[in-house]
């Protein structure tokens, strides 16, 4: 019962993390970082394929295709995060 509650809360936290967070943006200067932002174009046209395949499907693929995104705006962070550390070199 308490394994089934917290798979539960899980499920749910990810559910709304993926509903309040924002989609990746592209914020890299291609002109400093070519290759960084070259990486984050393909980071938020990724998200936006996953986000036409849910409205599609009509359908949240259990939970995989949020999962998905999720992960996609963690990449865009560290993307940005990158570069900014580089500038700093």
């Amino acid at each position: 019962m308490v394994g089934k509650l917290l798979l539960g809360a899980g499920t749910l936290a990810l559910v709304v993390s993926a509903a309040t967070a924002a989609p990746p943006v592209d914020n890299i200067d291609a002109n400093h970082h070519p290759n960084l932002a070259a990486a984050q174009r393909l980071v938020t046209q990724a998200y936006g394929k996953i986000s036409a395949a849910q409205s599609a499907n009509e359908s949240d693929m259990q939970g995989h295709a949020a999962k998905a995104k999720d992960l996609l705006e963690q990449v865009n962070v560290e993307l940005k995060a990158a570069a900014e550390a580089a500038n700093h070199h």
